[in-house]
């Protein structure tokens, strides 16, 4: 069943939102070539308990961290730790906080430095895939017209969706019904209505679209370990569209 949220759980929410949406700037100003992935979890991990929140992913099925810190090949669920970030990587930053009893979840993909070419256009599409989702949102449409949206705009682009991995809802647990993959038919799934809370999030990649899960049992790489971008905001189904509620500004 799909959680129809009341005003009061949407301002927490957005409570929770707006303390994402800070971290994901804290952290595009510590991402410089050097940095480690570990540095980048400890200062996030310190300002959301500073906020009297939590660290919504750390110990989320026995997950070790505070953000996930995907580089590269690395789609998501990358576990923070020693790797320095090089002059050129592309790094997806995720962040889940729990505030009040009420969750928010967003992610961005960052350059270090100095980046090619098609990772600019990468980014670029992975961002315009997620800005596509969300003008989909639209009170009476269908799921699906949303992960049709996505597919659309990350494929004109040259790139293909991650199928294995979808957006979800969220509101009092990070993972709530629906799953909302990034392709898919128009006109089909749940009609989306007033209060209904979501985590769109495109993952794409430079090559094919297969995906599997590393050793640790966590992180998700590209299975022709192309390189991969992810994008997420935290929405809610207002009568006037999409309310994002992890965005900053």
């Amino acid at each position: 069943m799909i959680n129809i949220r009341g005003p009061r759980e949407i301002e927490r929410i957005r409570a929770s939102g707006r303390l994402v949406a800070e971290a994901l700037e804290l952290v595009g100003g510590l991402i410089v070539p050097g940095v480690t992935t570990g540095e980048l979890d400890r200062a996030v991990e310190e300002f959301v308990r500073s906020r009297g929140a939590a660290p919504e992913f750390k110990g989320f099925r026995g997950y070790p961290a505070a953000i996930c810190a995907s580089v590269n090949e690395e789609v998501v669920h990358g576990i923070p730790g020693d790797r320095r970030l090089e002059e050129g990587d592309i790094v997806g930053v995720d962040v889940g906080i729990r505030k009040d009893g009420y969750v928010a979840d967003a992610a961005r993909t960052f350059a270090v430095g100095e980046i090619d070419e098609e990772a600019r256009r990468l980014l670029a599409a992975t961002e315009r895939a997620l800005v596509a989702g969300v003008a989909a949102v639209v009170r009476g449409a269908f799921l699906s017209d949303v992960s049709h949206a996505i597919q659309k705009a990350a494929e004109a682009a040259g790139f293909s969706v991650v199928r294995e991995l979808a957006g979800h809802g969220v509101g009092t647990e990070l993972h709530e019904p629906p799953e909302i993959p990034n392709f898919g038919e128009p006109g089909h799934g749940p009609v989306l209505k007033p209060g209904m809370v979501f985590a769109l999030e495109p993952m794409v990649n430079v090559g094919a679209p297969g995906v599997e899960t590393l050793a640790d049992g966590w992180t998700v790489v590209t299975a022709d370990r192309g390189r991969s971008a992810h994008f997420e905001h935290t929405i809610a189904v207002t009568v006037n569209g999409a309310d994002v509620m992890t965005q900053s500004g």
